[in-house]
């Protein structure tokens, strides 16, 4: 019987999804307010937004070291005091070299926050003894549209934009401050790692270089390309429908936000729904469904069609990431301490870093192509499960 500690260790979990998520996709309709007021271009922004990616990959590696020093409820109480903090900043900033400063100090308190819940939220699983890993990962959705959405609610409704985003930062910080002290502290971590990692220390491998192991790097491929669709979404849809569908600024978040609805429903059913099929057609066939959504969002003539796009690619997105995760904790012989963190360190840099590569074919080619590349690279995740399986 799992006790009241782990009961509410897994709210405390589910509650930093949702804060993890909030945060970063607040940034989603800043976006164009910040490419305006700095005068960019689409490759002048992709750059900048490296600097974001460039923090967060930074810092996912050290919290793998922080937390098995210091227990990854600590480093999500660092990481998202900083994250709040920082998030009404990105509205003020009017040089761009500066912005590339704070961008790079937010994405380190994202990726510090990403690694420590993504490690905390195994050990729960572990504790638990049944899959939570999807459901965890839609409340990280419900975050994601909430920010995308909420910002722009209510600058039009009429709050100062600056006011808009210190209000979600107090919303933050709070959150924060009242789920800390139930999450797993470092020695219950410890008692759960030797519990239920079922791996027999004495086998695991001890050598300096263990994630250059093939079945770390293939994960974390896989896991650069679904997060780099997430990261697209977060920095160019709102862009791509003011410039492309015409929608006006207020609205732009609206296609990240049906993303993102169709994301959170789909992996709220997730571990349900791994649990009755398998991860074969998990993730083969989301794979193949969220490049026909990419392909109905360049396509499409219509708004509404465009939006059913979103809600394809986050259908088909949503649970991918979740089975590499709980893939990359089965590894024989192999630590989940030591999986985990790097398969989320390859993963995330789609998300946060991807983008920018993106905005250099947009800058080179068109957005619509660096779109049409995102569908190209979903196919190619199937292809590569299906070898590899």
């Amino acid at each position: 019987m799992v006790g009241k500690t782990i009961i509410r260790a897994k709210i405390a979990t589910q509650v930093m999804f949702l804060v993890c998520g909030l945060a970063l996709s607040s940034w989603a309709p800043m976006v164009p307010f910040a490419k305006d007021r700095l005068g960019l271009n689409d490759g002048e922004l992709g750059l900048l937004l490296l600097f974001l990616g460039g923090g967060a990959l930074l810092t996912m590696p050290l919290s793998g070291f922080l937390i098995g020093k210091i227990g990854s409820r600590k480093v999500i109480l660092i990481a998202g005091l900083i994250a709040a903090l920082v998030l009404p900043v990105l509205l003020t900033v009017t040089n761009s070299y500066l912005m590339a400063g704070v961008l790079f100090i937010f994405g380190c308190s994202i990726g510090g926050i990403d690694v420590a819940m993504n490690a905390h939220g195994v050990q729960v699983q572990n504790a638990m003894g049944r899959p939570i890993m999807s459901s965890l990962h839609g409340l990280f959705s419900v975050g994601g549209l909430f920010g995308s959405i909420g910002l722009g609610f209510l600058i039009k409704m009429g709050l100062n934009p600056i006011y808009a985003a210190v209000t979600i930062a107090i919303l933050l910080v709070l959150l924060l401050l009242l789920q800390y002290r139930k999450l797993l502290d470092y020695q219950k971590e410890k008692e759960i790692i030797a519990r239920f990692s079922h791996i027999d220390e004495t086998k695991v491998s001890k050598g300096k270089f263990q994630w250059f192991r093939w079945s770390v790097l293939i994960l974390g491929l896989m896991c650069f390309i679904a997060f780099l669709s997430e990261g697209a979404m977060l920095d160019w849809s709102a862009i791509f429908l003011r410039d492309h569908k015409g929608v006006s600024p207020e609205f732009t978040g609206i296609g990240y936000a049906a993303f993102s609805i169709a994301m959170a429903v789909m992996r709220l059913q997730g571990d349900r729904l791994v649990s009755k099929l398998n991860s074969h057609v998990v993730v083969i066939g989301g794979s193949l469904l969220a490049a026909l959504g990419i392909l109905i969002v360049v396509g499409s003539l219509w708004l509404s069609l465009t939006l059913f796009g979103f809600v394809l690619l986050g259908l088909g997105a949503a649970n991918i990431v979740p089975v590499f995760f709980s893939e990359g904790g089965r590894i024989e012989g192999l630590s989940p301490t030591i999986a985990i963190p790097v398969i989320s360190t390859m993963g995330y840099a789609g998300q946060l870093a991807g983008p920018a590569l993106l905005g250099a074919i947009a800058q080179y080619f068109s957005l619509i192509i660096a779109f049409e590349t995102i569908a190209l690279l979903f196919i190619v995740v199937a292809l590569i499960y299906k070898i590899r399986k």
